[in-house]
């Protein structure tokens, strides 16, 4: 009787480590990135403090000549040295012009303009200028508006062997065998609510899979807005879920998909 006790019991123990639900972002369920782009004041004075305050960190993608960067450049080699992240957002945020609501385009920057060499010297040049900042050669990238072509040239392909990954910014979710790494898509906050982005936190953990959220404005600073509100509610939020979200910058959330690819 006793014998058949213990096999009872160590089938279940057995039963129950199978039963457990796999953990693949870094022994938790899902994965999430806090990104914010073109480097504008206001992720100085409203998103980092709060970030900071949380022990959270984040990805900032960085256009080099945007009086934000350019004009605040020791603030911002702090920040990295705190452990964010400053990703390449080229050098002069072109986007294609000549698309519906685009007309806030400048001509110089027009990418229905531009050449696949200019647009690959550009974002070269600005992962110089980052280095300078933060002393780093390995970097991602977010394609500006999304846009990935430059008369039909899939001008990533020329400047892969710069980045680790490429941020899109298609709002789906993937597991971590499904995520392309030169294509990562993104939700973009639009004047969301702090609900609205749990809700995004709550179906990434029920699916296992990676959640990257793209901010803009913080508190002003661009159409594209979250209120100093609602940012601090989602940010406190997400950091009461590290025991099941793996809550970390682009690119380590990055590599650790590579090698898991490259291992799967």
């Amino acid at each position: 009787m006793k014998k058949m006790r213990l096999f009872l019991i160590s089938a279940c123990v057995v039963t129950n480590v199978f039963a457990q639900p796999e953990l693949p972002w870094n022994g938790k369920k899902c994965a999430v990135v806090l990104t914010y782009d073109d480097a504008i004041v206001q992720h100085l004075q409203n998103a980092i403090p709060l970030l900071d305050s949380l022990h959270l960190k984040a990805s900032f993608y960085t256009t080099a000549s945007s009086p934000g960067c350019s004009q605040h450049i020791d603030e911002w080699r702090k920040v990295a040295a705190e452990g964010h992240e400053l990703g390449n957002h080229t050098l002069y945020h072109p986007c294609i012009g000549n698309l519906p609501g685009r007309e806030w385009v400048k001509p110089d920057y027009d990418m229905s303009r531009y050449t696949v060499s200019r647009m690959v010297d550009e974002i070269k040049m600005t992962n110089v200028f980052l280095e300078a900042m933060d002393g780093k050669k390995e970097r991602t990238f977010a394609f500006t508006c999304g846009d990935m072509l430059i008369n039909d040239t899939p001008f990533i392909n020329l400047v892969k062997p710069d980045f680790i990954a490429a941020r899109s910014t298609r709002g789906q979710l993937h597991t971590i065998n499904e995520v392309k790494l030169f294509d990562v898509d993104c939700f973009v906050v639009n004047n969301n609510t702090a609900a609205e982005m749990i809700e995004w936190v709550k179906k990434v953990r029920e699916t296992n899979s990676l959640l990257v959220i793209l901010f803009h404005g913080v508190g002003g600073g661009n159409s594209l807005n979250v209120s100093l509100e609602e940012h601090r509610k989602f940010l406190v939020y997400l950091k009461q879920q590290e025991k099941d979200s793996w809550i970390a910058p682009m690119m380590t959330v990055a590599k650790y998909v590579k090698a898991h690819q490259a291992n799967n």
